[in-house]
């Protein structure tokens, strides 16, 4: 196949995302561009909370295996009986304030953990991989 040599400006955020998306699967930046031109750019995460947007973002960073781990996780029965049972106390309204703070600990965790997941599944997705949806 013929190739063609281009001078491209990109913004500095793209470029660094397709950095460590190199990094991580131990490839050539160039390879990574040239698939990045045929099936689009790397999922975005900058349209979620900002509170969530740096931990998101980590995951361009880390190798496929490590992606796989994350998308194969799953909260404990136990943290889930708790999260279940203060929403129920939540909801009946009869938490007190220490519950109150823990549920919003729990659900902010609980937030994260599934956008990491997504994200996680939607990089594999990206990287040419088969992620069945569960």
């Amino acid at each position: 196949m013929a190739t063609e040599t281009i001078t491209l400006q990109i913004p500095e955020i793209l470029y660094q995302r397709l950095v460590n998306t190199a990094h991580a699967q131990r490839r050539p930046i160039e390879e990574v561009i040239v698939h990045a031109l045929q099936v689009g750019s790397p999922p975005e995460w900058n349209d979620v909370p900002e509170e969530f947007q740096a931990d998101l973002a980590a995951l361009d960073k880390l190798d496929d295996n490590s992606l796989w781990q994350i998308v194969r996780s799953h909260k404990t029965a136990e943290e889930m009986e708790r999260y279940n049972f203060l929403l129920e106390r939540n909801s009946s309204g009869n938490i007190a304030d220490a519950e109150q703070l823990e549920l919003m600990k729990l659900r902010h965790e609980a937030d994260l953990f599934m956008l990491c997941k997504a994200q996680a599944a939607v990089l594999l997705r990206w990287r040419g991989h088969y992620v069945p949806i569960p």
